[in-house]
């Protein structure tokens, strides 16, 4: 994706099944369990980078003793900072306790972060501020073991408002109106709640409050609060949880908006966000890694019994595909072949583009992440180029000769290397007037394979808001003087904001948006935007479940090529040779290519939960009343 954007967050729990003792004597060190969670969170770093934080529990500790270990870091690569926190006090520690090297024991009572249950977090700011507050795992504490309670998640609630009151009506005071904060005290109030009520019970039947707490751990139904607190969420997560005596939980939206995926043996349960960061780090098969269904919590009890049980039953499943176009890592085997898929089924279209001239045309992409669609792209090239040289072939079967027929088949699809990117201009450039010069040359060109008669055909993972392909990309392409520049987009047009996780908030920031507004302008169409938005008005003190999304007129008007073809002009500057074109897969194959993850609210603006219809009407009042702000 070569524009700038900010996506989901991941996570990553490890439940050690064994005692420390059995690590140290299989694996050589009692720090098994951290150094898997560095490997997890490094295998997600493409997740999150604006902040990184790590949580641990030991086990069966004397009243005492710290029993929990959290650190976080908004550093510039937090990941690395955090891991190094934690190496530095352990090997502070170590030195200054010669003792504890052999000692297991001594290392699970004196040193910090060592334990059997961790939480590991990378975010990425989509909400709110980037301050060290902001970062997970975020921590409730509490005198009673069973109370503490840690959560990180990757999720974006539509409601956080109704939910704040929600809690203001329960007697609460939350200290910030904020989703994560929100979800953690909701399920801090019914994990109290469950607490209370099982105490009551031990003291009904005779126990102690010291003989209570053991049985109250023992007994804490996680599903049940999970029920209890999740009642009102809207919003897509997978929220992870850690309690203080043991018990922790994973939880997954009931559209299965946002991924998790897990793996058990005899030794470890573990989660996290990607299929092939569990099969690389504990080098297991594809299927030995499971996908945790919509709506179910994989629930591991302080005693190790790990459970799977349903939450909230089930909706369509409309998992993100731009978790398959483009966030996910893409070594997982389904998801490398659903982004070949998705380069193979918009050629079609590209061909169209180039007059079919495919001895005249050069292949490339552009960035490094839309390179495995690339590899589909040119794969159905040949394809399309092998049936032309069978067709002549057969066609011409009697004239042939040896030297006519040796050329035919030399003939190859081009394919060129030609974007190199140089620097991360954007990550310190917030002027405008200085940025838009310095993000021209944010890549170099491969100059000497383009001839002035060739067609130069370049794939994107998406195009969002376009402002690196009309003041980078299309610029740099354009000095290689190139008969035409056809840009391929292997998502479809993004057309609505995002509410689930994606930093897509603001209409007026798509292109898209953009190249319907001006088209309507230009048509004499523009009352269509006034009724759009008193539709969207009058639907501001309803229910979530009553509102209908009325952007999708803003687009009925026009065709999918008609806006392609307006954003082409929009992002062609009147210093640009070329000719321009724009293409954009279709959201039909882009079930095809990738038939698991459905969800296409933001292509098509059919969104999985009611709070979505509200997000996008209250973008558009935003758009529309000149409010800089985000509709959630």
């Amino acid at each position: 994706m070569s524009d700038a954007l900010k996506h989901e967050c991941g996570i990553a729990l490890v439940r050690l099944l064994k005692p420390l003792e059995y690590y140290k004597e299989k694996y050589g060190s009692a720090f098994y369990g951290i150094q898997k969670m560095y490997l997890l969170m490094e295998k997600q770093h493409n997740r999150g980078q604006d902040g990184a934080g790590f949580a641990s529990i030991k086990l069966d500790v004397k009243p005492g003793q710290r029993y929990i270990s959290r650190v976080r870091s908004n550093q510039q690569q937090p990941i690395q900072d955090v891991f190094a926190q934690i190496n530095g006090r352990i090997s502070e520690e170590m030195a200054a306790h010669p003792e504890y090297a052999n000692d297991v024991q001594l290392q699970k009572d004196q040193l910090p972060y060592i334990g059997e249950l961790l939480l590991g977090h990378v975010r990425y700011g989509t909400f709110g501020k980037n301050s060290i507050e902001s970062v997970h795992p975020f921590l409730r504490q509490n005198n009673w073991m069973h109370r503490n309670l840690i959560v990180a998640g990757n999720f974006n609630l539509t409601n956080v408002k109704q939910l704040f009151d929600s809690l203001v009506e329960l007697g609460q005071h939350p200290k910030e109106l904020a989703d994560t904060v929100t979800v953690m005290e909701k399920i801090g109030h019914f994990l109290d709640d469950e607490v209370s009520d099982l105490y009551q019970d031990c003291k009904n039947e005779g126990y102690s409050k010291q003989e209570a707490s053991p049985i109250i751990s023992e007994r804490l139904n996680i599903a049940r609060i999970l029920k209890r607190a999740s009642k009102q969420w809207d919003g897509g997560y997978a929220m992870a949880g850690l309690i203080g005596h043991g018990d922790a939980f994973v939880f997954r939206d009931p559209a299965g908006i946002r991924p998790a995926y897990y793996y058990q043996d005899d030794e470890v349960a573990v989660v996290a966000s990607e299929r092939p960061v569990i099969q690389t780090v504990f080098n297991v098969a594809f299927e030995d890694v499971q996908e945790l269904d919509p709506g179910h919590a994989i629930i591991i009890k302080k005693s190790g019994k790990v459970s799977v049980e349903e939450i909230i039953p089930a909706l369509p499943k409309k998992a993100c595909s731009f978790e398959r176009i483009y966030f996910s890592r893409g070594s997982d085997a389904e998801i490398y072949e659903e982004r070949k898929n998705l380069g193979k089924l918009v050629l079609p279209d590209v061909l169209k583009a180039i007059d079919n001239d495919t001895d005249n045309t050069v292949f490339s992409y552009i960035p490094n992440t839309a390179e495995t669609s690339f590899y589909g792209m040119v794969e159905a090239a040949q394809d399309f180029l092998n049936d032309r040289k069978n067709n002549h072939i057969l066609e011409n079967r009697h004239t042939l000769t040896e030297e006519t027929l040796k050329d035919l088949l030399s003939v190859k699809i081009r394919t060129e290397k030609i974007a190199i990117k140089d620097a991360k201009l954007r990550t310190f450039i917030t002027e405008d007037s200085s940025r838009d010069d310095l993000v021209a040359h944010v890549y170099d060109v491969t100059y000497g394979v383009i001839k002035p008669t060739d067609n130069l055909v370049i794939i994107d993972d998406s195009i969002v808001r376009g402002t690196t392909l009309k003041m980078s990309i299309i610029k740099m392409m354009d000095r290689l003087n190139p008969k035409r520049i056809v840009v391929v987009s292997s998502a479809p047009q993004i057309r609505y904001p995002d509410c689930y996780g994606i930093d897509m908030a603001k209409l007026e920031g798509l292109v898209a948006f953009q190249a319907t507004l001006a088209l309507l302008k230009e048509r004499g169409l523009a009352h269509i935007v006034d009724d759009v938005y008193k539709k969207c008005k009058a639907q501001e003190n309803l229910p979530d479940s009553e509102v209908v999304n009325h952007v999708t007129e803003f687009y009925a008007p026009f065709t999918d090529q008609e806006i392609s073809d307006k954003i082409a002009e929009i992002l062609t500057t009147k210093d640009i040779n070329a000719e321009v074109k724009i293409i954009f897969q279709t959201v039909d194959n882009l079930h095809v290519a990738c038939p698991k993850n459905l969800g296409d609210w933001y292509f098509t603006g059919d969104y999985p939960t009611p709070g979505g219809n509200r997000v996008v009407n209250r973008a558009f009042i935003n758009f529309y009343e000149g409010n800089d702000a985000r509709a959630y």
